[in-house]
C-alpha cells in the first residue's frame, strides 16, 4: 500500500466519525489557539516596553546615585558623595562622544493663574539640554537657556495641556503665573508629548534647576543633600562607540568622587540594558504562560489516543480483513498512525487560524497590544504534529500487532 492509498483511507475513515473526529480535534485546537495567543500577548508587551523606553530619547545612558539605608524605618537614602550636579556639566564637556547631559529634579506644586488653580502639578528643575536629550519639542516659545540656568531667572516652560488648562486659547507667552509662592515667567510651550514610561509630559512644567534647589526644595532636605541629584541622563551620538562612552564618564565619575569602580557611589544603565531586564521578566512570564497552554496540547493528545484505541477495538474486523488480504504489519501501523497525525494537524491548521484571528481581536478589543510571531505559528503547528504522532503510536502499534486469524473472528 503506497503513501495516497494510506492518506485516503485514513481520510475516509476519519470522515465516517466526523463529528467525534471534530470533538477529538478540540484539545488540540485550543492548544494551539493558547500557545499563538499567549505568546502574542507577551511579544506585544515586550514592543511596547521597549517602544516606551526608546520614546524616551535615543542612544540615552542613565547613571544613577547608589542608595543604602541609613538606619531602621528609614526610607533608601543617597550614601555619602553620590552624583552632584556639577557632574553634569563634568560629563558633557570631557567625555568624548556625548551629545548632550541633563539632570531634573521634581517637585509637586501648586500652580495659578488668576483664577485658576492647579494642585498636585509636577514641576521638573532641569538643565537646556533637556529637551534634546528626551527627544521634546518647543511649540511656541523657546527653552531657558544657559545663561537663565547661571542667573537662576524665574522662567518656566509649561507642557501643553497645564497651558491649555491655564490659558485656554490665549497666548501664555510672557505671562506670570505663581507656582507656591514663587512668581515665574513663561517663556515657552512645550509640542505635545503624551503619555511616555508611564509620565504624561503634557502635564508638567519645566524651569532651571537652580530655581528648584533655591525655591522648590524643603530646607532640611536641602541641607542634608546641597546639590546633590538622584539621576543623569546622558545622549551618545549614534557613531560613537557605546560602550566606550560608558567606561569614560565610569572613569570620569570615580575620579570625580574619589572611589574605585569596585565600589562606585553610582551605577550606569542604558537604554539597552533596560530592555534587555524587561524582556527576562516578561520571557519568564511568556514561558509560564506557554507551559499552561501546553497543557492543552497534551489533553488533545490524550485524546486522541483514546479515540484512536477505541477505533482500533471497534475495526478489529476491519484490521484482520486487510491483513488476510495482504496488508502488513507496517500497512496496518501507518493507516493508524497517519489517522491519528491527520486529527492534530487539522486541528493545528484550525487552531492556528483560531489563534491567529484570537489575538487581531485581542488587540484590538482591549488595551493591550498583540504581536503575532511567525515563529510561534510554527511551534504552535508543529508541536500539534509531535502530538498527533507521539500519541498515535500506541494505538497504531496495537492494531499492526494483531493476530489476523483472531482479528477476523472478532465480533
Amino acid at each position: 500500500m503506497n503513501f495516497f492509498e494510506i492518506f485516503k483511507e485514513s481520510w475516509r475513515s476519519l470522515k465516517a466519525n466526523k463529528l467525534r473526529s471534530l470533538l477529538t480535534t478540540l484539545g488540540v485546537i485550543i492548544g494551539v489557539a493558547a500557545v499563538i495567543v499567549m505568546i502574542a500577548i507577551s511579544a506585544g508587551t515586550e514592543a511596547t516596553i521597549a517602544e516606551s523606553i526608546y520614546s524616551l530619547g535615543s542612544n540615552l545612558v542613565f547613571i544613577t546615585s547608589s542608595f543604602s539605608r541609613v538606619g531602621p524605618n528609614q526610607g533608601p537614602q543617597p550614601q555619602q558623595g553620590g552624583l552632584v550636579y556639577d557632574d553634569v556639566t563634568a560629563i558633557r564637556e570631557k567625555v568624548k562622544g556625548v551629545t548632550g547631559a541633563t539632570v531634573d529634579q521634581q517637585a509637586s506644586v501648586t500652580v495659578r493663574y488668576n483664577s485658576t488653580t492647579l494642585d498636585g502639578v509636577t514641576l521638573i528643575g532641569t538643565t537646556p539640554d533637556y529637551p534634546t536629550v528626551r527627544g521634546l519639542e518647543v511649540a511656541s516659545g523657546r527653552y531657558f537657556n544657559e545663561t537663565e540656568l547661571e542667573r537662576t531667572q524665574k522662567v518656566v516652560v509649561l507642557g501643553k495641556t497645564i497651558a491649555q488648562n491655564l490659558f485656554g486659547e490665549s497666548d501664555p507667552i510672557g505671562q506670570s503665573i505663581v507656582v507656591n509662592k514663587t512668581r515665574l515667567t513663561v517663556i515657552g510651550v512645550m509640542a505635545e508629548k503624551g503619555l511616555v514610561g508611564g509620565t504624561d509630559f503634557d502635564q508638567l512644567i519645566y524651569t532651571p534647576i537652580k530655581v528648584v534647589f533655591q525655591k522648590f526644595t524643603p530646607s532640611q532636605f536641602a541641607r542634608f543633600m546641597g546639590n546633590r541629584v538622584r539621576q543623569i541622563t546622558v545622549s551618545v551620538d549614534p557613531n560613537a562607540n557605546l560602550d566606550e562612552v560608558v567606561q569614560q564618564i565610569n572613569l570620569l565619575l570615580a575620579t570625580r568622587h574619589g572611589v574605585t569602580l569596585d565600589s562606585p557611589d553610582f551605577s550606569i544603565r542604558t537604554q539597552a540594558d533596560i530592555v534587555k531586564a524587561r524582556e527576562e521578566t516578561t520571557q519568564t512570564f511568556r514561558n509560564l504562560l506557554i507551559w499552561v497552554a501546553s497543557v492543552s496540547l497534551i489533553v488533545g493528545g490524550i485524546g486522541i489516543m483514546n479515540i484512536m484505541l477505541v477505533s482500533v477495538s471497534e475495526r478489529t474486523r476491519e484490521i484482520g480483513l486487510r491483513q488476510a488480504l495482504g496488508a502488513t504489519p507496517l500497512d496496518i501501523h501507518l493507516q493508524f498512525l497517519t489517522e491519528a497525525l491527520m486529527l492534530s494537524l487539522v486541528g493545528g491548521v484550525i487552531g492556528m487560524l483560531a489563534g491567529i484571528g484570537g489575538s487581531f481581536l485581542f488587540g484590538k478589543l482591549s488595551d493591550m497590544r498583540t504581536v503575532i510571531v511567525p515563529s510561534a505559528i510554527a511551534l504552535a503547528f508543529g508541536s500539534a504534529a509531535l502530538v498527533g504522532i507521539f500519541f498515535g503510536f500506541i494505538p497504531a502499534r496495537r492494531a499492526a500487532m494483531l493476530d489476523p486469524i483472531v482479528a477476523l473472528r472478532h465480533e
